[in-house]
C-alpha cells in the first residue's frame, strides 16, 4: 500500500505513461522505450511488430523503484534488440491487464548518406505552480516536426524542467512531450534547473541542488547508454548516429567528467563529433562566467567539432576556439552553439555581442527558438530559427572536406595593438591609447582605466591608486611591487611603473590574488581577456 493517500495530479497509475523512445544501443537495430506505472505494477514488457506485419516480438523490461516527494512509482525500460536497419516498427508497452495504445518508431538506416536532428533547451516552465503546463512546447515540437518530417531524434541542451527535483515538474514536463516522444527519440541533457529543488517546494522555501540529479537519475537509469564516467552513468552517457558520435555532458563533476571525455572522444572513429552541455562555455551575459565547467572541462570539450549548450536564453554561435584562440578553419577548433529557448520563456541573462562570437542574436522577445542540424559525410547544415514566425536568425555549413564556414566570418587578429576585452566586450582602450604593455616576459595593463570602463571603484592619488571591485580594494604603489589589499599585503612579481601615457602600469598577474579575478593572452588574435572568478558573488539572475 503507498504511504502517499492521495494521488497527485497526473500521478501514477496502473496505466503506462511517461512513455518515450530512446537510443540506448545501435540505432539501426535496437530502440529502448521507458515507462511508468504505480507501485502496485510489478512487471512490463514491450510487444513489437514490423510494420506490414503480424507477428509480435516481446521484451520484458527491467524496473526500478521511484520515490519522489508526491508519490512513489515504477518505472520501466525495455530494449528492444534485433531489428531490422532502416525499419518501422509498432510498438505497445505495459503488462497483461493494461497496455498503451500502439505507437512507431524507424531503425536507423544502413550506410545511411545524411541524417537530421532537432537540438531544443531551456524548455522549463514553472506555472502554474503545482501543474506546470508545457502544452506550449508540444506545439512547438509538432510544429517543427511537421515541417522536418525527417528529423531522427530530439536532442535537448538541459532545463528540461524548472525544479527537477520535484516530481509535479517531470509530470508536467511529459504532459507536453505526450504525443511526441513515443515517436521520435528524446535525448536529454541534464541542467542546473533539472538538479534544483526547493526544501519546502509549495512555498518555495529552502533551494537546493542534489548531486547527483537523484530524480533524473532514477527515472533515466535504464533509457540511455550505462557509458558515462564511473557513479556518473545516468548523467553522461555517448552514443552514434549515422557518421556522428554524441557526448551528453553533466554540470556536476566537471574534472571526472573531462576525463572520461578525453577517452571516450578518443575512441571514436567517427566523422563528426557532437556535445551537449547545459552551461555555455563562451557565454553572451555581460556578467556571466562559466566557473562550473570552464576550464576543468576544456580538454575534453575541445575534441569536439560543435557543442550544443543552452542556458542563457540568447542564441550565439562562436568562432572555432581552441585553448582561448579564435580561429577560422573548423579542423582548428570546437564551435560553440547557444541555443537560446525552445518554449516561449521569458528572455534570460542580458547578453552582448563577444568578440568570441560569429554570430548572436539576443532573444528580447518572447519566442521559442529551435536548431535544426542536417549531417552529411562531409558537412554540416545548422540552422537556427523562432518558431512562431519562421525568422532564420543563423545558417551555417561547416564543410569538413574543405575545410570551411559559411557565411565566410574571420575571426579578429590584432596586429598593431594589443587590445583588451573584459568579459569578452572590447572596451576600447587601445583607441584611447591605453594599451597593455608586454615588458620582461609578463604583461602589464593601466589597471586604472580598465577598472573605471567597467564601473568599479577607482580613487587616484600621487604615484598611487586604490582599486575596488567585487568586494575587495587593493592600493598600488608607483615603483613598488607590494599592493595593500583589504586582506593583508600582496607581493607582486614587478613593480608598478608609470607608462607613457601618465597611467600607472600593474602587472596582471595582481588580478589574481588581489581581486580574485583572471585573465589570459590570446597569442593568435593578440588580445587579453579578463574576468572574474568569484562564486560567492552572484553577478547574474539565473534564467
Amino acid at each position: 500500500m503507498s504511504e502517499f493517500n492521495v494521488k497527485p495530479a497526473r500521478g501514477s497509475t496502473p496505466q503506462p505513461d511517461h512513455i518515450f523512445i530512446s537510443i540506448k544501443g545501435d540505432a539501426k537495430t535496437s530502440m529502448t522505450v521507458t515507462w511508468r506505472t504505480s507501485v502496485d505494477v510489478t512487471s512490463g514488457y514491450a510487444l513489437v511488430r514490423e510494420d506490414g506485419k503480424t507477428d509480435l516480438m516481446k521484451y520484458e523490461a527491467a524496473t526500478g523503484y521511484f520515490k519522489s516527494d508526491i508519490d512513489e512509482s515504477n518505472m520501466f525500460w525495455a530494449d528492444m534488440v534485433n531489428l531490422k536497419p532502416g525499419t518501422k516498427y509498432f510498438y505497445t508497452v505495459g503488462n497483461d491487464e493494461n497496455r498503451s495504445e500502439e505507437y512507431f518508431f524507424t531503425t536507423e538506416e544502413e550506410n545511411a548518406e545524411s541524417f537530421k536532428f532537432m537540438c531544443v533547451s531551456d524548455q522549463q516552465k514553472g506555472e502554474p505552480h503545482d501543474l506546470p503546463d508545457y502544452s506550449y512546447f508540444t506545439k512547438v515540437l509538432k510544429t517543427v516536426l511537421e515541417e522536418n518530417p525527417d528529423i531522427k531524434f530530439i536532442l535537448t541542451a538541459g532545463d528540461n524542467t524548472d525544479c527537477g527535483q520535484h516530481e509535479v515538474q517531470w509530470n508536467g514536463a511529459f504532459s507536453g512531450l505526450k504525443g511526441v516522444v513515443e515517436y521520435t527519440p528524446f535525448m536529454m541533457t541534464l541542467g542546473n534547473h533539472d538538479n534544483r529543488g526547493f526544501k519546502d517546494y509549495k512555498n518555495n522555501i529552502g533551494r537546493y541542488y542534489a548531486e547527483p540529479a537523484e530524480f533524473f537519475c532514477k527515472q533515466f537509469k535504464g533509457s540511455y547508454p550505462f557509458n558515462g564516467p564511473e557513479g556518473w552513468e545516468t548523467e553522461n552517457y555517448s552514443f552514434n548516429y549515422g557518421d556522428a558520435h554524441f557526448n551528453i555532458i553533466s554540470v556536476n563533476e566537471p574534472e571526472r567528467v573531462n576525463d572520461w571525455l578525453i577517452k571516450d572522444v578518443g575512441a571514436t572513429d567517427r566523422i563528426w563529433k557532437f556535445g551537449s552541455y547545459h552551461f555555455p562555455m563562451y557565454y553572451a551575459g555581460p556578467e556571466l562566467s562559466n566557473d562550473d565547467g570552464f576550464p576543468m572541462m576544456r580538454e575534453g570539450i575541445e575534441m569536439l567539432d560543435v557543442l550544443f549548450s543552452g542556458h542563457e536564453h540568447n542564441f550565439a554561435r562562436t568562432f572555432p576556439i581552441k585553448n582561448e584562440q579564435l580561429f577560422d578553419k573548423p579542423s582548428e577548433g570546437t564551435i560553440h552553439y547557444e541555443l537560446g529557448n525552445s518554449d516561449c520563456n521569458p528572455p534570460g541573462t542580458m547578453s552582448c555581442h563577444k568578440v568570441w562570437h560569429t554570430a548572436h542574436y539576443p532573444c528580447e522577445e518572447r519566442v521559442s527558438t529551435v536548431a535544426i542540424v542536417e549531417v552529411f559525410k562531409d558537412k554540416v547544415i545548422l540552422t537556427s530559427k523562432i518558431v512562431e514566425d519562421g525568422r532564420v536568425i543563423d545558417q551555417c555549413i561547416i564543410d569538413k572536406k574543405n575545410d570551411t564556414i559559411y557565411p565566410i566570418a574571420l575571426a579578429p587578429i590584432f596586429k598593431r595593438r594589443t587590445r583588451t576585452f573584459y568579459k569578452g566586450l572590447g572596451l576600447g582602450l587601445s583607441e584611447r591609447e591605453q594599451i597593455p604593455e608586454f615588458k620582461d616576459g609578463m604583461w602589464f595593463s593601466p589597471l586604472a582605466v580598465l577598472f573605471t570602463a567597467v564601473g568599479a571603484d577607482v580613487k587616484k592619488e600621487e604615484g598611487k591608486v586604490t582599486l575596488g571591485i567585487y568586494g575587495k580594494t587593493a592600493t598600488f604603489t608607483e615603483g613598488s611591487n607590494i599592493a595593500v589589499t583589504n586582506s593583508g599585503e600582496v607581493t607582486l612579481p614587478a613593480p608598478v611603473y608609470r607608462g607613457e601615457n601618465s597611467q600607472l602600469y600593474i602587472p596582471l598577474d595582481a588580478i589574481i590574488p588581489c581581486f580574485n579575478m583572471k585573465w589570459n593572452y590570446a597569442e593568435r588574435n593578440n588580445y587579453l581577456s579578463i574576468e572574474h572568478v568569484d562564486e560567492a558573488i552572484p553577478m547574474t539572475k539565473q534564467p
